[in-house]
């Protein structure tokens, strides 16, 4: 059977965190690995992983820094490939899985490869809020032709990018497309990996495969609505999503990824301090271009399907 490393990154959730382990260990094909990068949590999260009991291998990696969800999940993702996992399986620290939901991601992910080969790169969850609702952070972009395995009797919809919320990912798409930019620390950070992985041939939702986000509001990203509270999120969302934009699509692309910016700063009344830190961040991203980061030990897109 496939050996699977969970990869959970965490930052000061203790509770929510006995949650997602708790719901991980429950799996009715359970990993062989839980992987949790403990992003220099102040709040007992060391002391508690140092001391707890597991039904499954629990390794931990604790960070001196916090490097942020993106460079949490470069962490985690390379050690699961250095314990020699056939996928990892990542999630943030307050997305609670359903008994089947790793099962049905691993049959869905074959299902798809027989369907349409060997270069799937990923499947994902649905992701719903705690309230039974859609979350609205994690839906999928769809592709074209987003229901060519539904009309073949298949539960899943092919997809060109997801969010980090219960996404299995083949060790062959590490070694061939390398880890997550851990400079973008924070938001689009799973939007531009899945979106590499891509290039050549979709992933895919499985539509049974159901996780709960427990994210705190039920809203996804809205330049309108940045303030004083959240503006250091958008701040990096901006940067990163400008510098992905410029350096992966071209210039019209930046360009136009800034105007909706500040089109909708300016319809939101985003207070004019902010819209100028925004504007700066645009900047700044149209200069920002991190290098891919491969495995240690892995030659640049050596990945095998094999």
């Amino acid at each position: 059977m496939d050996k699977v490393a969970a990869v959970v990154v965490t930052f000061n959730r203790l509770e929510k965190l006995k949650t997602v382990l708790a719901a991980i260990e429950a799996q009715t094909t359970p990993p062989t690995w839980i992987v949790v990068v403990d992003n220099a949590s102040t709040d007992g999260t060391g002391e508690y992983l140092r001391t707890r009991e597991s039904t499954l291998t629990l390794d931990v990696v604790g960070l001196a820094t916090n490097t942020g969800g993106a460079g949490g999940f470069s962490t985690g993702m390379e050690r699961g490939h250095d314990l020699g996992a056939d996928f990892v399986w990542i999630m943030d620290d307050d997305c609670y899985a359903a008994p089947t939901t790793l099962a049905l991601l691993q049959s869905g992910f074959a299902d798809a490869v027989a369907e349409l080969g060997p270069d799937v790169p990923f499947s994902c969850s649905v992701v719903k809020f705690i309230d039974g609702n859609i979350c609205e952070m994690n839906n999928p972009a769809p592709t074209w032709d987003w229901g060519r395995l539904l009309v073949k009797g298949q539960n899943s919809v092919m997809v060109k990018s997801c969010s980090f919320v219960s996404v299995l990912i083949p060790r062959w798409a590490l070694e061939k497309h390398g880890l997550p930019y851990s400079e973008y620390f924070i938001w689009f950070d799973d939007h531009e990996y899945t979106l590499r992985l891509t290039r050549t041939c979709p992933g895919v939702q499985v539509l049974d495969s159901l996780v709960v986000h427990d994210m705190g509001v039920n809203q996804g990203v809205n330049f309108a609505g940045i303030d004083a509270g959240n503006a250091w999120k958008f701040a990096y969302g901006v940067r990163n999503e400008a510098s992905y934009r410029r350096h992966h699509e071209g210039l019209a692309a930046f360009a136009l990824f800034a105007a909706r910016v500040l089109i909708m700063m300016r319809r939101g009344r985003v207070r004019r301090s902010l819209r100028w830190t925004m504007t700066k961040k645009l900047v700044e991203g149209f200069r920002f271009n991190p290098k891919v980061r491969y495995p240690a030990g892995v030659a640049v897109g050596a990945g095998s399907r094999a």
